[in-house]
């Protein structure tokens, strides 16, 4: 494998802060490499370093001569002037490359071409980046984040994408199922050290834990050998030999591995004095529409409108946990803000109970005092959160759960990475004792650890939970069902995870091209038998069925209506949301069945049609 980048002994400081010291790793022509780490430990500054944007204490980077190297920033800028095809890549008028700048941007749902870049939402401004490095054909790809901003057909496309695709690959990504799919080979990031795994996600999850399992015995040896070692300093304090010297040397040594420590968490944060009543919120045949301009024209602007929901209808169950999915503009964060009181619907109303505390993570985040320390932040919503049982939280313990250490606790804010200030923001929203969380992409930013502490504080949680997330692994781990947005209003409840889901669209999908095939042979069917018998043209010779084939053609017919109807019937009941766990687990495996008979079925059917009778 030809190597593309070799870092040797990297080192990084940002005055008395420490990023890593003395890392070394390759990446070869081909492989596609995720870097995980948590938030603040360095791993978009070791990207930038990579790209040539920022500066390195020691060590050295061996680019293979004349690479290209595309990197996709989490926060790119444009000229706001510059129009979105301008922006995208210097095209020169070349028409074919226009023609795939555009196509990739239709994937990313960018559409208007001639839009000013001042123009677009921060997520806009992104997946024109993000079109941008993909549209340079680099050698080597480097992508900071490069899911966030997209719902979920365009992380699909992408995944897709970046796995079919030849190039090399290095990037920083939450989202678990993106790396479990298209990376090969793992760095991660701890305690200032790398390490690489040679497999996916899953793969790296198995040799981490190993891992950590073997340092947990090395330090436990450690310790024991380390209290016969102290023992031993102490009797000896006056002048020592060369082999006494020796061993006091060893002893420091061992002291300095005696004392580490694995930030690993030993116990999952559960509350049970979370109390909320039977009446939760309903929506009463609500409807909501925005008029959105379409652009310009000779007649002056076009306009139209996008309708949020119509005559929805809902009422939300006790200790439910439900997801919210749908493409991007489809109204996922208006239907929240709705729910919260901050946006009006045109017709019906919301209903809440009077037990219900709302606890609210939105996208934009919160505006911390940059000069205020992190413990003061959370200090100043609550000294302590009552878990009931007679136990309490400090807002130091809350913090320390979420990963920030001592030091960091006392940090000032402005200090923060961007991972650390949404994690913040998280830690404000729990420290106000909710008992029903609305987390509107709380995945955004997020290093997967804090992640996985997140998933289990929420499938511990005894409130009520609305996850707004793009994050398939997520919502797999948190919800019990989703409301799926499809847009001009039209809403659907799905009772299963995300997964779940889209096994049901894609199996839903295949039996309506195996239904249309059909369709389309009986079409020709009927138009064979329609045709004169005076024709012109001269009948090809074709055989006729057998009595015993016209039989079997007959009995499919039965056989396929029967199992179209079933398919409809229990297509019915999983969307209903009446099943118990039991039967949607049953009712569930029944489909891909169901899809194997009619499969077998309508291609038999299509072959007898093909004989004719």
């Amino acid at each position: 494998m030809t190597p593309y980048l070799d870092v040797q002994h990297l080192t990084k400081t940002f005055g008395a802060l420490e990023l890593f010291r003395d890392i070394s790793f390759s990446i070869g022509e081909g492989q596609k490499v995720g870097l995980v780490a948590k938030n603040g430990t360095g791993k978009s500054t070791l990207l930038s370093i990579l790209s040539g944007k920022e500066g390195y204490d020691d060590g050295e980077l061996v680019w293979r001569r004349d690479i290209r190297v595309g990197f996709l920033e989490q926060s790119p800028t444009f000229s706001p002037d510059d129009t979105v095809l301008d922006a995208c890549f210097n095209h020169e008028g070349d028409e074919e490359k226009v023609l795939r700048a555009k196509q990739v941007l239709t994937q990313l749902k960018i559409r208007d071409m001639a839009q000013p870049m001042g123009q677009l939402s921060g997520g806009q401004q992104k997946r024109v980046a993000l079109a941008n490095v993909l549209l340079t054909d680099p050698d080597l790809l480097i992508l900071d984040e490069p899911t966030n901003h997209l719902d979920l057909e365009m992380i699909e496309w992408l995944e897709g994408y970046l796995s079919r695709s030849h190039r090399t690959l290095l990037m920083v990504t939450h989202d678990r199922f993106f790396l479990d799919r298209v990376c090969s080979v793992i760095l991660e990031l701890d305690d200032k050290t790398i390490y690489t795994y040679r497999g996916n996600y899953a793969y790296y999850l198995e040799k981490r834990q190993e891992r950590i399992d073997n340092r947990r015995a090395e330090i436990a040896r450690a310790n024991n050998l380390y209290r016969t070692e102290l023992e031993w300093m102490r009797r000896m304090p006056q002048a020592r030999g060369h082999k006494a010297k020796y061993r006091e040397d060893a002893f420091y040594e061992l002291e300095r591995v005696a004392k580490q420590r694995i930030e690993e968490r030993q116990i999952r944060l559960k509350a049970s004095n979370v109390y909320i009543g039977s009446k939760i919120f309903e929506c009463q045949y609500i409807s909501k529409a925005f008029r959105r301009d379409k652009g310009s024209n000779a007649g002056g602007k076009e306009t139209d409108d996008v309708v949020i929901t119509k005559d929805f209808y809902y009422n939300f169950a006790r200790f439910e946990k439900m997801g919210i999915v749908g493409n991007n503009g489809t109204g996922k964060s208006t239907f929240i803000k709705m729910l919260l009181g901050q946006v009006e619907p045109d017709e019906g109303r919301i209903v809440i109970g009077d037990t219900v505390r709302f606890g609210y993570f939105s996208q934009e985040g919160l505006l911390f005092d940059e000069q205020q320390k992190v413990i003061d932040v959370v200090r100043d919503i609550a000294e302590y959160v009552d878990l009931g049982g007679g136990r309490r939280l400090t807002a130091s313990q809350l913090l320390q759960h979420f990963l920030f250490t001592n030091d960091q606790q006392y940090n000032y804010v402005y200090k923060l990475s961007g991972g650390e200030r949404r994690k913040l923001y998280l830690c404000t929203v729990l420290m106000k004792s909710p008992n029903f969380l609305v987390l509107d992409e709380p995945t955004n930013d997020l290093d997967i650890v804090t992640l996985q502490i997140l998933e289990e504080y929420l499938q511990d949680f005894p409130g009520c939970v609305i996850v707004v997330s793009h994050d398939r692994y997520f919502m797999d781990k948190v919800v019990d069902h989703l409301l799926v947005f499809h847009g001009q209003g039209e809403i659907k409840d799905f009772p299963g995870n995300y997964t779940q889901y889209r096994e049901w669209e894609k199996q839903r999908s295949k039996e309506q091209e195996a239904r249309d095939g059909k369709n389309d042979a009986r079409q020709k069917s009927r138009l064979k038998d329609a045709q004169p018998e005076n024709q012109d043209t001269q009948p090809t010779a074709k055989r006729k069925m057998s009595y015993k084939e016209k039989r079997e053609f007959e009995q499919l017919e039965r056989d396929i209506a029967m199992l179209e109807e079933e398919q409809h019937q229990l297509e019915e009941a999983l969307c209903n949301g009446s099943l118990t766990i039991e039967e949607l687990t049953e009712k569930s495996k029944r489909l891909p069945q169901l899809k194997d008979e009619l499969d077998e079925k309508s291609m038999r059917w299509l072959e007898l049609s093909e004989i004719g009778n």
